[in-house]
């Protein structure tokens, strides 16, 4: 594969988002459909496929203390910019925060489980009393596919992310060699997304321990390191930071993420446990740079074949990566980082995913722990052996086999686990 395609499709998958991407999604929709229509609105109606239900339903909004899909369609319609995509909700004011919810308690903002066969899909409908416009999203978390106005479909794919349709393909070609060739030969000017993904969410990290967000998983960690219960090593550095970052987000922090294939927990989650490792190890900013980048495009890798949205936590897959940019920072090359994949999805594979809220900290914190584990019995020579479990001797073949669990076998849970969320005594 050619530089200039690696590069495209990095450009293409580390995007800078504030908040939750499901929920944020939605608000985009429905600060696009906003600008079709005049007059109050009287009524928004949200429509989504179960994992963007199950991803918005209990996260914190950003800029509020607040959780709700039809709060935050309300919110995106009401304060949203939409030429912000994943920052859609950049400028919210507390009198926007107050409109959106006298909205929800007047019951003009309703969702429901869209009959769409599609993993990620979002309808949003904006209704004054002179029109209505309805905005569709699907597959990609900024992919309007469909703006209708009145009747009249306005663009039908025009406005889709076509950096996204034209590198999909080429995703397809992404292999493990390729990337570590690729990681070890680009110029590091080329990669000032990955140093911005270091600078922005090693920040939330550092705002995660510093402020009680959530479940403070990552500031507990870092205080009982202080008090001597827990060592002050690399794994405990690594699922401080990091969970950290994702105890900030879950709670509806402010601060910008640079998310991964959609989800800015799988951005955390493959950043801050390479820069933790790499301020254990003193690891040079060069060095520091390459392994992220490896981290970036392993999760990118198997992101593409495993999907936007599964019934599988998504920090599996971020993990493994991870886990390949700590191998890295240790001196391992392929073998080594083709085991660390072994040993990773020989693991964590499994862990289900019961939607965006505060308690992914935890499992933030769970897969990092693992992802340093695995990266030292892989620097030691160590991978879990093809007689293992869905474990195949080629670590290609391993991750086609755990995406397939994901794609193939997980259909009826999501299902269950959303019966579950929705109909919960509370």
């Amino acid at each position: 594969m050619e530089k200039h395609t690696f590069i495209q499709i990095l450009k293409s998958e580390l995007v800078v988002a504030l908040g939750c991407t499901e929920p944020v999604a939605i608000a985009l929709a429905a600060a696009k459909a906003r600008t079709y229509v005049s007059g109050p609105i009287e009524k928004i109606t949200v429509k989504a496929s179960a994992g963007i239900i199950k991803n918005a339903l209990a996260v914190g909004i950003p800029g509020t203390h607040l959780t709700g899909i039809d709060f935050v369609a309300a919110l995106g319609a009401i304060a949203g910019n939409a030429e912000k995509q994943l920052e859609v909700l950049a400028d919210i004011q507390p009198d926007d925060i107050a409109m959106a919810q006298s909205m929800v308690e007047q019951g003009k903002a309703v969702f429901e489980l869209a009959d769409t066969t599609k993993k990620l899909y979002i309808e949003v409908l904006v209704e004054t009393e002179q029109s209505y416009a309805k905005v569709i999203i699907t597959d990609n978390h900024t992919n309007i596919t469909l703006i209708e106005v009145d009747g009249k479909v306005v663009d039908a794919g025009g406005c889709a992310n076509a950096t996204f349709k034209s590198s999909k393909e080429d995703r397809s070609e992404l292999t493990i060699d390729g990337i570590v060739d690729f990681v070890n030969s680009v110029d590091l000017l080329e990669l000032d997304l990955v140093k911005q993904s270091i600078e922005l969410n090693r920040k939330a990290g550092l705002d995660g321990l510093a402020n009680a967000y959530g479940l403070e998983v990552g500031k507990t960690i870092k205080e009982n390191v202080a008090k001597g219960i827990l060592s002050d090593d690399l794994t405990s550095h690594a699922m401080a930071l990091a969970a950290a970052g994702s105890d900030a987000r879950m709670a509806g922090s402010t601060m910008p993420v640079m998310a991964n294939s959609g989800s800015g927990n799988q951005g955390i989650a493959a950043t801050n446990p390479v820069v933790a490792a790499a301020e254990k190890l003193g690891a040079t900013e060069e060095q520091l740079i390459r392994a992220v980048a490896l981290s970036h495009f392993v999760t990118i890798h198997i992101k593409s074949k495993f999907g936007r949205l599964s019934a599988l936590c998504g920090v599996t897959v971020s993990g493994t990566g991870a886990s390949c940019g700590i191998t890295y920072l240790l001196g391992g090359g392929k073998t080594e980082i083709k085991s660390a994949i072994q040993n990773m999805l020989g693991n964590v594979t499994g862990m289900m995913c019961d939607g965006a809220k505060g308690g992914c900290a935890m499992k933030v914190a769970t897969c990092t722990s693992a992802a340093v584990q695995s990266a030292l019995l892989a620097s030691k020579g160590m991978s879990i052996s093809s007689t293992n479990g869905f474990i195949e001797e080629d670590a290609e073949k391993t991750i086609d086999n755990f995406c397939r669990i994901g794609n193939e076998a997980t259909s009826e849970v999501d299902k269950l686990i959303l019966d579950m969320m929705l109909h919960k005594d509370m």
